[in-house]
């Protein structure tokens, strides 16, 4: 079961209890959250903070309630602080300050994590989280000023291609950054909850030798935005200037994970980032085609 947001409102509390009454499901993924790239996350962040809040309470507290064997919470890299050392290992949650741009996401999912290790530690419920790198793929949010960098450049690309000799990109272009196909993280996922057993003596542990029981989720690999703007740009065949707006921020100078941990488990990402934009740009441009 999946259900859209039209069929349930995971904001409201009395939606999501007669939800799980009614289909008592053995094992949730809550992959749901309020998302958006930096402009998003600074204008609006009692949004991000609000909902997100909302979401996981609901439906984290709810599932240990009605009895789900399983669950797994999605984070994000975003949780991690400003200028941790690279890579980021799961142990630097909470050793510094966040970036502020992102601050009220971040928050709400570390309350997330928290919430799901507090249930495993004073109630034994099995939860785990996941720190998925910053994430990309089909069905994605294509706002120009709202979405994340990937999609909001394939839109800019594919619409200057057309009508225009620039394309204007925010920043400076120098952070750097790692992308991971979503369809690598849906393996993850599943791959999580058929291998990690958190009971286990050979489940992840801390550099202390305590368990964990959130992982993070990459390639491993790294790429400057403005090479990241270059290459969709290659892939869409634009031949005009790309002109960076260095009024508009850059944030996080550098985000790359530290992904050994997940690794040890077994499992590592299949797609390269070239491919999947390729895969990515070919399927929003048929999408716009049958619109």
């Amino acid at each position: 079961l999946s259900p859209s947001r039209k069929e349930l409102n995971l904001l409201n509390r009395e939606e999501v209890e007669r939800w799980f009454k009614k289909n008592s499901p053995d094992v949730v993924i809550l992959a749901a959250a309020k998302v958006g790239g930096i402009h998003a996350n600074e204008s609006r962040p009692v949004d991000f903070l609000l909902e997100n809040l909302k979401i996981e309470i609901n439906v984290i507290e709810l599932a240990w309630k009605m009895g789900t064997r399983r669950l797994i919470f999605l984070g994000s890299s975003c949780i991690y602080p400003k200028f941790a050392e690279q890579p980021i290992k799961e142990e630097f949650l909470l050793t510094g300050n966040f970036e502020s741009t992102n601050e009220s996401y971040a928050i709400a999912k570390i309350a997330g994590i928290k919430l799901c290790s507090s249930l495993r530690k004073q109630y034994k419920f099995d939860a785990l989280s996941l720190m998925p790198t910053n994430l990309y793929g089909p069905n994605d949010n294509y706002h120009l000023q709202n979405s994340h960098v990937i999609p909001a450049l394939i839109r800019k690309f594919i619409e200057a291609k057309s009508n225009s000799t620039s394309v204007k990109c925010w920043g400076t272009g120098s952070a750097l950054r790692e992308f991971l196909h979503v369809d690598d993280l849906a393996e993850a996922t599943i791959f999580a909850l058929e291998e990690w057993d958190y009971d286990s003596k050979s489940a992840p542990k801390d550099e202390n030798g305590n368990k964990i029981d959130f992982l993070n989720v990459g390639t491993g690999k790294e790429i400057s935005i403005k090479n990241l703007a270059e290459m969709i740009s290659e892939i869409i065949d634009y031949k005009g200037e790309i002109i960076w707006d260095t009024s508009m921020p850059d944030g996080t100078p550098r985000k790359l994970l530290n992904v050994s941990k997940i690794h040890t488990l077994g499992w590592e990402s299949k797609i390269p980032l070239k491919i999947g934009l390729e895969k990515t740009i070919k399927e929003y441009q048929e999408m716009n085609y049958l619109k």
